[in-house]
C-alpha cells in the first residue's frame, strides 16, 4: 500500500467517528507513524492498531505495521495480537505475539514478541499517544518510537 493511500485511509477512519468520551467506549482504532531502529538502521514506520477494552484495566488487540525500507530495502511487515494493561489513567502497557515478514528476493517470516508502552493525551475527541515498543525477533531487537492518533467508539 503506498504512503499516500495509507494516509488518506487513516485520516478517513479517524475522522469518521463522532466525538464521545473514551471512558465510555470499548473500541479504540489508532494510526501509527514513527521510526524503527534495528541493526544500526532507522527507517520510517507506519501502521494501524485496534484495541477492544473488555474491562477498564484490560484490553486485547491487533497491530499491523510496515517499514518499507527496512532490512536493507526489502521491507518488513509486522502483524501481531496483543494483550494490554491500563494500570493508571491513560497509561497502556502491552505484550504481543506475531510474525515479522521480510520481503525482497528471498522473503521469509519469523516469530516476533513485542513489549510496548504508550500514554494517551486527549485533544477533543482524539487521543495522541507517544509510543515506545521493543520487538524481539530471532535473538535480535528492534526499537520503535512514534505517535499514534487514536479514536474511540
Amino acid at each position: 500500500m503506498n504512503k499516500q493511500l495509507f494516509t488518506l485511509l487513516c485520516l478517513t477512519l479517524v475522522s469518521s467517528f463522532s466525538y464521545a468520551s473514551s471512558k465510555d467506549h470499548q473500541h479504540f482504532l489508532g494510526v501509527f507513524v514513527g521510526a524503527t531502529h534495528a541493526q544500526s538502521e532507522s527507517e520510517f514506520s507506519y501502521g494501524i492498531e485496534y484495541e477492544f477494552k473488555f474491562t477498564p484495566r484490560w484490553g486485547a488487540g491487533l497491530v499491523y505495521e510496515k517499514t518499507d525500507d527496512a532490512h536493507h530495502g526489502d521491507g518488513v511487515e509486522v502483524t501481531l495480537a496483543a494483550l494490554y494493561l491500563h494500570p493508571w489513567q491513560d497509561l497502556r502497557l502491552g505484550v504481543g505475539f506475531g510474525k515479522e515478514e521480510v520481503g525482497g528476493g528471498h522473503p521469509f517470516k519469523e516469530d516476533l514478541t513485542r513489549v510496548s508502552v504508550s500514554y494517551d493525551f486527549h485533544i477533543g475527541g482524539i487521543g495522541i499517544a507517544p509510543t515506545f515498543a521493543v520487538d524481539f525477533v530471532d535473538g535480535e531487537t528492534a526499537t520503535i518510537f512514534g505517535i499514534a492518533i487514536v479514536k474511540s467508539f
